[in-house]
């Protein structure tokens, strides 16, 4: 298996769990950055005007387009990387999708949070790109043992 380990990650966790997965299964790195960093207050979830939120909302004049694209043409595993938002991959996940040529190897979502669960992001995927085909995703939060991801990764 050749894998890509692409995430987005505003604070940096996201970031650690994506290193760590892409060192355990001999993966190659991605980071997928918006065009426009976003500031503390950018990210403040508790404020309905922060940026964060009108995106998640679903307005379309504030969707992230990333800086980069990836190529994805010598993979066959695309694990993508997200912190959970309003339960929920963030926008800038489904831009990057959209981007990328997903049809010939599996995607494989992950996630850190602090208080949902990965189930309902990984629907929403599935919803917005029924032609892609998505293994089971997992949430990463807390310590991992190489030994644990490597066998979530294998059994995809």
């Amino acid at each position: 298996m050749k894998a890509l380990v692409a995430y987005f990650s505003p604070t940096g966790t996201t970031k650690g769990k994506s290193m760590e997965l892409a060192a355990d299964i001999g993966g190659d790195l991605f980071g997928i950055r918006p065009v426009q960093a976003y500031s503390a207050a950018g990210l403040d979830w508790t404020n309905p005007h922060s940026r964060s939120s009108m995106e998640m909302k679903g307005n379309s004049s504030v969707i992230p387009e990333p800086a980069e694209t990836a190529d994805l043409h010598e993979y066959d595993t695309l694990f993508v990387g997200y912190p959970i938002w309003w339960n929920r991959a963030p926008r800038i996940i489904d831009t990057f999708l959209r981007m990328e040529d997903l049809h010939h190897g599996e995607v494989i979502p992950f996630a850190t949070s602090g208080g949902s669960g990965i189930r309902n992001s990984q629907l929403e995927l599935e919803k917005a790109f029924p032609d892609v085909r998505f293994g089971q995703g997992r949430l990463l939060n807390g310590y991992i043992s190489p030994s644990d991801l490597e066998i979530w990764a294998d059994q995809r």
